[in-house]
């Protein structure tokens, strides 16, 4: 007996016409903004394109890619350490390590920024030696060796440091209690099994986050600019002060950070499917 192909109900697909609608209504809003904003008389946008690629401006680019790196690396190595202490099941030290995230993620980072970079203001000298005596190896003025770089190095990295912490925790946290379990009864110890059984696994979970604490980083690298660090917004207010073209230099740090950001989520696709290999959505 065959089915009259006629005969059976035919499923009506709906068509997106109220999708499509949204789609012009936003596109025409955000041609419509940026040709205001391209044809405003008030925009000097000649001054822009003139300090684009400026030395100053490329000194503070530069200099925002070295805190970027330099301060995210140290906050991983940092929060590798405060992650895995935090999992311990030494409970002193696990409480040690609960506090440092909280004070860390409670204090916003540009008040660490501005402690730090007036550090010298409580702490006169910077001391190596035997606590509670008067045995000293080495000693340094605080304002001498605590300068905005190392300040701002300072604060970017414990404040990523407390980000990572919980990022490794939740990695470590991911993978399956029973490959440890099945490492321990080969006779591997547990540092070694952190090392070459959860930490690689938990890598693949760790880098997304990872990647978005580093763009966050990268922009906020523009906070190191309230103790004149260097960086890319301190060149350029330093020139808008001077040229008076306000709107025209932070034009220029959009432009640059846009392209850092860029750059930085590059990698992290790149890293995401290096990690990825072998496993499937």
């Amino acid at each position: 007996m065959s089915i009259d192909d006629s005969a059976a109900p035919r499923i009506a697909r709906r068509r997106p016409y109220l999708s499509w609608l949204a789609l012009v209504v936003v596109l025409v809003l955000i041609v419509g903004a940026i040709r205001s904003v391209a044809n405003n008389p008030y925009i000097d946008w000649s001054v822009t394109r003139q300090y684009l690629f400026n030395d100053q401006v490329l000194t503070g680019v530069w200099m925002t890619v070295r805190l970027a790196v330099i301060s995210m690396l140290l906050g991983i190595v940092l929060g590798i350490l405060v992650g895995l202490a935090r999992l311990s099941r030494n409970r002193p030290l696990a409480q040690v390590a609960a506090s440092f995230i909280l004070l860390i993620r409670g204090v916003p980072v540009l008040v660490q920024l501005l402690i730090w970079g007036n550090i010298g203001l409580f702490v006169q000298t910077v001391k190596i030696g035997v606590p509670f005596t008067p045995i000293e190896f080495w000693s340094s003025p605080a304002n001498d060796l605590i300068v905005p770089f190392v300040a701002a190095t300072i604060g970017l990295a414990l404040h990523e440091a407390a980000y990572m912490a919980e990022i490794i925790r939740s990695g470590v946290l991911s993978v399956d209690r029973g490959q440890s379990e099945a490492a321990a009864a080969l006779g591997m110890r547990p540092g070694r099994i952190m090392r070459r059984i959860v930490l690689p696994q938990a890598l693949r979970v760790m880098i997304p986050p990872t990647g978005n604490q580093f763009v966050t980083l990268v922009k906020g690298t523009s906070l190191v600019s309230v103790i004149a660090g260097g960086d890319l917004l301190t060149q350029t207010q330093n020139i808008a002060a001077t040229s008076y073209r306000i709107i025209e230099m932070l034009a220029v740090a959009t432009f640059w950070y846009l392209v850092l950001v860029g750059l930085a989520g590059a990698l992290q696709v790149v890293l995401e499917r290096w990690a990825g290999k072998g496993h499937t959505r």
